[in-house]
């Protein structure tokens, strides 16, 4: 059954330009796939998991989140990162005093084989808990539990309310998710259940939207995710509970105790259960539940034609295109200048730090030709910061050009004198100056009063500079999956956000 009918609140105009309206149609057929000819084992190519548990983390200061990019779990909003699952993590990772990489999964790839290889440390992603997933990793404890349920296209005109009256009605799900599973069970309980297999890179958004717009005629959904979607698309029915009470959890390597230790005290203070089984949650964990998945308009902001064609569109930030433009005349990457954008205020133009740094790209006005009130331009900021960068990059240009741009950022945010000061020590340690491996281990060293003394510039706070060196080249590695996967979105399958969705 083919119904085409626009069910998203206001935002049609939006979903066109965002190349994900009609392309998301192409190529989906809503005949029930037998279940014979879906896999019955999860996507697995590496079986040992890497020895990398909490100490490993901890020296190399980086928590990295495998994710997904969706509303629930991690997205740019204003360019800025953002998602209950990132938001949650974060508050981890600061209370470790680490930073926090995003791996986003992409098509055709397997987050098991992502943690098990050591290019991530956690699946975070509105994760259940299911016996097929436990056998490949484990799980934190909980920290949400939710509900499954049956969600049906309005133009239908059919309202279940049971199970029972499932009937006749084919319910689209991947089969790499904890709903198809679920389904199946309830076949083999004898329910009138039928199921159509969809291609596993769909996230749930997407199969939300195509349930609203008529294509399919049903999907499951975890209730937070439905209320989340429902702020936004018109044309969804709720029908009947079909699991109560699933575990959401964090999922980890097998050989990392350690880790979950340090993982499960944390959610331990966000989200347990009293004596007569009721969840209790912290106010920050009600927060972020509130913002994400009740009253908060962050994700109907997101989709809003307003948001779009107000000035504030970009497919990262709203100043994409300024950005692009001032770049292109300094001859640099203008994904790198966002990332860095985002570092140093957030895209916000009144931003001054507490050294006087002000804009968008923190300028130092004495350092600057340019009148300090106009430097809170955001043009006129940019292209100073973009001048400061270029001169740093030409500085820097015998290197290759991933030092090349981790020697120009270390310079950006540190100043050339401390900069200058790791080289030198890195050389009197026998290491190689040209290399940001070993310069950053010497600015980590200039933090300690046995060096420090001893240099040109003295004292500098070395972990700052690492972490935002660091923490900038991760932002522009997701900032390029993003766009990648952006255009995915004209000839996929993929959805509302672009990437599958994990759960």
């Amino acid at each position: 059954m083919i119904l085409n009918k626009d069910h998203i609140t206001g935002v049609q105009k939006y979903i066109l330009l965002s190349g994900v309206g009609i392309a998301l149609l192409a190529g989906c057929s809503n005949e029930p796939v037998p279940e014979t000819s879906a896999e019955h084992s999860l996507p697995v190519t590496v079986n040992e998991p890497i020895q990398k548990d909490f100490a490993e983390i901890k020296q190399n200061g980086v928590l990295r989140m495998i994710t997904s990019y969706s509303s629930n779990s991690y997205f740019l909003y204003n360019g800025i990162q953002v998602g209950f699952e990132y938001e949650l993590l974060k508050e981890f990772t600061k209370e470790n005093d680490l930073a926090l990489e995003v791996v986003i999964v992409g098509p055709d790839e397997s987050p098991y084989d992502l943690l098990n290889s050591g290019e991530g440390d956690i699946i975070a992603a509105n994760y259940t808990i299911t016996p097929e997933r436990k056998q490949l990793v484990k799980f934190t404890r909980p920290y949400n539990l939710v509900d499954q349920l049956v969600v049906v296209s309005d133009d239908l005109g059919f309202y279940p309310e049971s199970i029972s009256e499932l009937e006749g009605l084919t319910i689209s799900v991947r089969r790499n998710s904890s709903y198809y599973v679920r389904l199946q069970e309830l076949k083999e309980e004898g329910f009138p259940i039928s199921i159509n297999v969809i291609p596993d890179d769909m996230d749930t958004e997407s199969v939300l939207f195509q349930v609203a717009n008529g294509t399919y005629e049903a999907t499951v959904a975890d209730n937070n995710m439905y209320d989340a979607a429902s702020r936004y698309m018109n044309g969804l029915v709720k029908g009947p509970l079909i699991a109560e009470g699933d575990s959401i959890a964090w999922a980890i390597r097998k050989n990392a105790p350690d880790l979950e230790h340090q993982l499960n005290r944390f959610l331990y203070k966000h989200f347990r259960f009293n004596e007569d089984g009721i969840p209790k949650r912290s106010a920050f964990l009600n927060i972020l539940r509130k913002k994400y998945f009740e009253s908060g308009n962050q994700i109907a902001d997101y989709f809003s034609p307003t948001y779009q064609q107000g000035g504030q569109a970009g497919t990262i930030s709203p100043y994409d295109e300024m950005i692009r433009q001032i770049a292109d005349e300094f001859e640099l990457d203008w994904v790198m200048m966002t990332a860095i954008a985002a570092q140093e205020s957030r895209f916000n133009p009144s931003s001054v730090s507490w050294a006087g740094a002000v804009g968008i790209m923190q300028v130092l006005p004495r350092y600057s030709e340019i009148s300090p009130d106009s430097l809170y331009i955001p043009e006129v900021n940019i292209r100073e910061g973009a001048k400061i960068l270029s001169e740093h990059l030409k500085h820097y240009s015998y290197m290759d050009s991933t030092n090349q741009w981790a020697f120009a950022l270390a310079t950006y945010n540190a100043g050339m004198g401390h900069v200058a000061d790791a080289r030198r020590l890195t050389i009197d340690h026998n290491k190689n100056p040209n290399e940001w491996e070993h310069v950053s281990e010497s600015l980590l060293k200039l933090m300690q009063r046995k060096y420090y003394q001893n240099a040109r510039y003295g004292f500098t706070r070395g972990i700052e500079t690492v972490r935002y060196v660091n923490e900038i080249m991760n932002r522009y590695n997701t900032y390029q999956t993003i766009l990648a996967y952006n255009e995915t979105k004209r000839t996929g399958n993929t959805g509302v956000f672009g990437l599958q969705t994990l759960n």
